[in-house]
């Protein structure tokens, strides 16, 4: 199917213009899929493949880039207020929703890394709005090892006030860790709308309140949503996602976890792997796209099948949406979109 691509230039509510983006199928879309990237990241250029994909089967696509990040105005990765960010992508996603050819779609949150954790707080919002959501290795959940100490958090967040834009978070380079192809990974580095550098005081705060705040709040989730996570994932941890399938209050959840790969599911893994994360993901959304799906209340565990690009032969993708049979775990330790010890801040996703 063709695809086309448009690109348009807003206005936030403070007056800070914004690049939105949009991948339009030939025919009228199944349904509407709004993209939240991650942290540093952006979505014309990084989020090109994933929008490609996804209006070639038939979704219409819509993207923008948060303030500070991509082709937006604003201090490069300076997160004043996260609830800036959940303000401006909700406020554009409705306007796209009420226009005239859309009104009668359903809606469909597609977050990565951080923009997992923009798609829950947009979902917050408004419950009843969305139809559901794709989470691919989400920040939703800190991690008791890796949380600063209260003291040291009380320190910082007394002079956020006073030094917010400086670069003093240590931080490690989440590219090497987070994209398993050499070429696509090299790619990425060099795309220069992508922020590599330390993360600012109180852009690291921001992210760490909200992860705080989601993870006190996960049963609040109630959209279906389908979690994805690469078991081998250095940046995120896979229980960040487990963590989330088990408390969620929805009755539509499934979570699969891929052996082998790593954190960029849709953009930094071998072709091979990137098809088979975007064939789950497009099944998952046909379904639900459908206008006569009805939540089926009897649920099951799934194992598929997944060729990773290391392995002869197809090694089990662990699928499973909602059921009583769960494995009895210890509480993991997660710092929801970070991985890691101590301080240390991930500065690109």
């Amino acid at each position: 199917m063709d695809v086309e691509y448009q690109e348009e230039y807003i206005r936030n509510s403070r007056g800070v213009q914004l690049f939105t983006c949009k991948w339009l199928p030939s025919s009228p879309p199944k349904a509407l899929v709004f993209l939240c990237h991650g942290y540093g990241m952006e979505c014309s250029d990084f989020m090109k493949g994933c929008g490609t994909k996804l209006a070639s089967y038939g979704y219409a696509v819509f993207g923008i880039d948060y303030e500070g990040h991509g082709r937006s105005m604003g201090a490069r990765c300076y997160i004043k207020k996260f609830d800036h960010i959940v303000n401006d992508c909700s406020n554009y996603f409705k306007y796209i929703s009420g226009q005239e050819e859309y009104m009668n779609k359903r809606r469909f949150l597609y977050g990565e890394s951080m923009g997992g954790a923009v798609s829950l707080l947009i979902h917050r919002k408004d419950p009843s709005f969305w139809h559901g959501a794709i989470l691919v290795a989400p920040m939703c959940k800190i991690s008791e090892k890796v949380k600063p100490h209260p003291m040291v958090i009380t320190m910082l967040t007394q002079v956020e006030d006073v030094i917010p834009r400086w670069k003093i978070v240590p931080a490690k380079d989440v590219i090497d860790a987070a994209f398993k192809d050499p070429i696509k990974r090299e790619e990425i580095r060099s795309n220069k709308l992508i922020y590599q550098q330390k993360p600012r005081l109180k852009t690291a705060l921001e992210m760490l309140r909200t992860s705080m705040g989601l993870e006190d709040n996960l049963n609040k989730v109630t959209l279906p949503f389908f979690v994805l996570h690469g078991e081998a994932d250095t940046v995120t941890d896979p229980e960040v996602s487990r963590a989330l399938y088990d408390q969620a209050s929805s009755k539509d959840k499934t979570i699969k976890l891929y052996p082998g790969m790593w954190h960029g599911l849709t953009s930094g893994e071998p072709d091979h792997n990137i098809d088979i994360v975007f064939g789950d993901i497009i099944s998952w959304l046909d379904k639900r796209s459908d206008d006569d799906y009805v939540i089926d209340m009897r649920y099951e565990d799934n194992v598929d099948s997944v060729v990773h690009d290391d392995a002869e032969v197809a090694s089990p993708v662990v699928e499973m949406s909602e059921s009583k049979q769960r494995r009895n775990r210890t509480p993991g330790s997660y710092l929801c979109g970070w991985k890691g010890r101590r301080m240390h801040h991930h500065s690109a996703m």
